[in-house]
């Protein structure tokens, strides 16, 4: 299994302040930044887009923060050239929000992003088998996308323990509702890169939280 990746959510951060949060996770051990991009019409919030991507990039360079934008869009292939500009890192599209799947992903690729492809709760994981050998990485849907602050999906491990069997190597990321009443259930299953927002925003201890999840994932691994 990859290595433990955790990766917060700044949508559960402080928008007034996105700089100084972002840099606040990074200096707690944060290995990524997760970004929520909602367009308002594939899920029904609305979030930050390519312009708001750039200004934070530009507090954090490249090569010392990560940037793994979560893209829950309609049309996801308008949209990569745009986010590679803006200092992207990994660009996850959702599988049901596009018919082009091998053709967005060479797409990624050749604008110098990884990519990523993300499945909601109720989509089997059966449908991404054959793109794997050209992902980057896999995330299961631990909640309804859209929304920040849901409850955690049990049922959806199934899902993360299928295609850990079948991918051993492959970075499978979980995201809703991970805490560390949750992590050990997602752990278990075989996620490694970890989303997570209250979760580690709001604690009392943002780096005390992601040490503990980060040893969660890890814990595992040893298993």
């Amino acid at each position: 299994m990859p290595e433990a990746k955790i990766a917060p959510s700044i949508l559960a951060g402080d928008f007034a302040n996105l700089e100084a949060e972002c840099k606040r996770m990074m200096k707690c051990g944060s290995d990524w930044l997760h970004i929520d991009i909602m367009d308002g019409h594939f899920v029904p919030n609305l979030t930050i887009g390519a312009p708001v991507v750039t200004c934070i990039r530009g507090k954090l360079p490249k090569g010392e923060s990560f940037f793994d934008c979560h893209m829950m869009v309609s049309d996801p292939e308008r949209w990569v050239d745009d986010f590679a500009k803006a200092g992207g890192d990994l660009y996850c599209f959702h599988y049901e929000a596009t018919t082009e799947h091998e053709a967005l992903i060479d797409k990624i690729h050749a604008a110098g992003m990884r990519a990523g492809c993300a499945i909601k709760p109720k989509t089997p994981a059966a449908v991404v088998f054959d793109l794997v050998p050209k992902l980057d990485m896999v995330l299961v849907m631990t909640v309804e996308p859209g929304f920040g602050g849901q409850k955690f999906m049990k049922d959806c491990m199934p899902k993360v323990e299928e295609l850990r069997s079948k991918f051993p190597d492959l970075d499978i990321e979980v995201d809703g509702g991970l805490s560390m009443d949750t992590i050990d259930i997602a752990a278990d299953a075989g996620a490694n890169v970890i989303v997570a927002g209250t979760g580690v925003f709001k604690a009392k201890d943002p780096k005390e939280a992601i040490a503990a999840l980060r040893a969660a994932v890890n814990k595992r691994q040893l298993k």
